[in-house]
């Protein structure tokens, strides 16, 4: 009985620890806006050496969501590995969540997940009872997808990160890339856009209960059902949108778009430091496919990042797509009012 009571008081004790821990505090950058910019990353990757592989049937080329490698006719393997710092407070939730986020990469490419392996790094100041909680979290959602959880590699770290290696299967005829959209394509996302936006804003305090719950929620779901449904048919183009919105996350995907006369939506995240990726799809873009949004009342621009947003802040938008295209704001200000009534089709 007296060893019942101990181990009780322990319980309570360790959800005590995990509940008071704010894992979006320790974290200097939330999700993928810790990624390094893309074209830091050409520069770097550009001066290595270059592996060609007949079997190799997607690489680093196209900048796609996994590697894949052809084992003969009938089979493929996928391989990617996505981790990233904390989005949510919760350490299991936050487990869930960044599983899934690598998961995600193997659906994308029309693949089923077999095979994960752990990514962690952890801070010594925060208990194991917290660590756990977080590999629990991701070996729950691995679970859910039919893979095999097979180990993994830990580090130290200042801040808290998580994710998982994942390798999977898939017929070489029947994978999907990140390019090849056809005009009169269907636009079809398995989950709701937003959830960099309320990220930004759990991190700052602006979200309300219900919109944490909700995000949550979505972030952790499996992609696994909505790859289901699309293995029925005949799919051009897929991605896994995660990072700076559906714009921002694929130059080659944005340029897809673009070519079937998709208007693209730039808001205050074009001005943060780390949306190097957002910034070179505005360069690549004509001025003619290009609306300004606030996405009010989240992700205020510099300077007034982190405060309630709203349409006063769009000059700081026009302000950086000036600088980045070299062109003067006004005339900026005159084609994006100019491209927002056409799109609305009202009267110029």
């Amino acid at each position: 009985m007296f060893a019942w009571k101990i181990n009780i008081l322990g319980a309570k004790f360790m959800k005590k620890e995990t509940d008071n821990v704010r894992l979006t505090q320790l974290a200097s950058a939330a999700g993928c806006g810790a990624k390094i910019g893309p074209k830091v990353l050409a520069e770097v990757v550009g001066k290595l050496p270059k592996f060609t592989d007949p079997m190799l049937l997607v690489g680093p080329e196209t900048s796609d969501d996994a590697a894949v490698y052809k084992i003969n006719d009938e089979l493929a393997m996928i391989h990617t590995v996505d981790f990233f710092p904390p989005v949510v407070d919760d350490p299991y939730m936050y487990g869930q969540i960044a599983a899934a986020n690598a998961l995600s990469d193997v659906y994308a490419m029309g693949g089923v997940p077999k095979l994960a392996l752990n990514v962690v790094a952890f801070p010594n100041c925060l208990g194991p009872e917290v660590l756990e909680e977080i590999l629990r979290g991701g070996a729950d959602k691995v679970m859910e997808a039919g893979a095999v959880l097979a180990g993994g590699h830990t580090i130290n770290d200042k801040e808290p990160k998580y994710g998982l290696c994942v390798t999977g299967f898939v017929h070489p005829d029947k994978m999907w890339k990140n390019y090849g959209a056809e005009a009169g394509d269907i636009l079809i996302l398995t989950k709701p856009l937003g959830c960099g936006i309320l990220n930004t804003a759990i991190k700052a305090e602006m979200a309300s209960r219900e919109e944490i719950e909700r995000v949550q929620k979505v972030m952790a779901k499996l992609n696994k059902y909505a790859a289901e449904i699309a293995l029925k048919y005949t799919i051009h183009s897929c991605t896994d949108v995660t990072g700076f919105s559906l714009a921002g996350h694929s130059l080659e995907m944005a340029k897809e778009y673009l070519n079937m006369g998709f208007y693209l939506g730039i808001g205050g995240v074009l001005t943060f430091n780390n949306a190097k990726k957002l910034k070179e799809v505005v360069a690549y873009m004509p001025l003619d496919r290009i609306v300004l949004e606030t996405d009010c009342p989240y992700l205020s621009p510099v300077p007034n990042r982190g405060k309630r947003n709203s349409s006063l802040n769009l000059p700081y938008v026009v302000e950086e797509i000036s600088r980045i295209k070299d062109v003067p704001a006004e005339q900026i200000i005159e084609i994006t009012n100019r491209n927002a009534k056409q799109m609305y089709r009202l009267s110029l």
